[in-house]
């Protein structure tokens, strides 16, 4: 091997790390500092610090341990180098010395790391940030993301993805958010704010809502992992399980959604046999241990909303073909999740699931109702929707001005494609 492959095999050893590594490193280095933004730096001086090393040196026995150390060794330099040291950053360097206590990382590879990580996550997810800079903040700290990478996946030029990860910093700051596991009498509000932050993450890789990809599968995976993450930090909460067996069962489709080309191929019309079975078998595991926890509480109680979308993901997921789908149940499922988080998209997601159960006149009657309503009058799925079930009931020249409608109004150009093609169909 030459000197430059050696090179590159090490450049992306550091980058494996890192993403696997940074949030642990990050959320230790928080809690030692007090100071999220100061411990990404120091994290990212630790990066830097591979880079050079890392090629001469070779790989350490513990990456991880290695980062740590020398992220906490440049906070120790940094501060003492400070003509006028005031008493907290004194204190701090004197405690970071302390737990180095020598050049051996082997001790730091043990500390634990679990509520320093839960810790992180209540911080990027923190209510007092606007939806948008908790999901570039989230990917940024636990996601282990660059800037240019976030920037790319949500169609944003990095200049302006970097502006609003550095206020997001700033006013974690600037509001004093401690660094700590939120009291119990807060946690299960917090705890939807991360909740909705993987979701949106999720979502936006499962269904872009503008570009030229029908999907960004690295986000899915991305909010897999953090949710994944997540269950093994709230063992006992049914929600979060219930979100990740959500994930699982629609991550295993993502292979299936798609043509060789890039065009959109519908759930009707996939290759089941392409779908991901170790992933299915995931979400159902999942399920079934967030209904476990929740009928462990006395009293019991009921799914909650992402664990009742599982449920209707898991009709699809494990049902042989189409015809074979349980569209009552699913029904059923979407009217609990109705009364549960009353919306005009589970409302439209119910027509659909009526029509399959029942016909397509008693899903139209529920889409023309939410047509009247104005709620959705911007959401190009609602055309979209209304133009099958004409289309189903021999209706094509209204079908045909749906799918036109729908497609002027979708942000995705893949998307555009099809409607306007099934548009061309009816």
């Amino acid at each position: 091997m030459t000197d430059g492959e050696r090179r590159d095999e090490t450049r992306r050893t550091v980058e494996s790390v890192w993403r696997i590594e940074s949030g642990r490193l990050i959320a230790g280095l928080a809690r030692s500092t007090g100071d999220v933004g100061l411990a990404e730096e120091l994290a990212q001086d630790a990066l830097v610090a591979a880079l050079e090393q890392w090629p001469v040196s070779g790989i350490p026995r513990n990456p991880g341990a290695w980062l740590t150390t020398v992220a906490k060794r440049r906070a120790v330099d940094g501060w003492r180098r400070r003509e006028r040291l005031d008493d907290r950053y004194a204190a701090i360097a004197h405690d970071l010395e302390q737990e180095l206590g020598s050049d051996d990382p082997a001790r730091v590879a043990q500390e634990p790391i679990g509520d320093d990580l839960l810790r992180l996550v209540f911080v990027a997810c923190h209510p007092v940030l606007p939806q948008a800079a908790r999901v570039a903040l989230t990917l940024k700290l636990l996601g282990g993301l660059s800037t240019e990478e976030i920037a790319r996946a949500f169609l944003v030029p990095p200049a302006t993805m970097a502006q609003r990860i550095v206020r997001a910093k700033r006013t974690l700051s600037a509001a004093g958010v401690p660094f700590e596991v939120p009291e119990r009498a807060e946690f299960p509000e917090r705890l939807a704010s991360v909740l909705e932050v993987v979701y949106l993450i999720f979502n936006e890789g499962y269904s872009a809502t503008a570009g030229d990809d029908w999907m960004r599968p690295d986000l899915c995976r991305e909010a897999l992992r953090l949710g994944r993450v997540l269950a093994e930090l709230t063992p006992r909460e049914p929600e979060v399980h219930g979100l990740v067996a959500l994930m699982e069962f629609q991550a295993s489709r993502l292979g299936a959604r798609t043509a060789d080309d890039g065009s959109p191929i519908l759930l009707h019309d996939q290759d089941r046999a392409r779908w991901d079975r170790l992933l299915i078998g995931r979400g159902v595991a999942a399920l079934k241990r967030s209904d476990s926890l929740r009928l462990s509480r006395r009293p019991p109680v009921s799914r909650g909303p992402y664990a009742l979308q599982a449920a209707i993901a898991a009709c699809h997921a494990t049902a042989p073909t189409p015809d074979a789908t349980d569209w009552e149940e699913i029904v059923a499922l979407y009217g609990a999740l109705g009364e549960l988080r009353p919306s005009a998209v589970v409302e439209l997601n119910r027509a659909v699931a009526l029509s399959m159960a029942y016909g397509p006149e008693a899903g139209l009657e529920v889409v023309d109702r939410l047509a009247i309503d104005g709620t959705l009058a911007s959401y190009h799925l609602l055309p979209s929707v209304r133009a099958d079930l004409l289309l189903r009931l021999g209706r094509r020249d209204e079908a045909r001005q749906e799918f036109q409608r729908a497609a002027a109004m979708t942000g995705n150009a893949r998307e555009r494609e099809l409607l306007l093609a099934r548009a061309d169909e009816a």
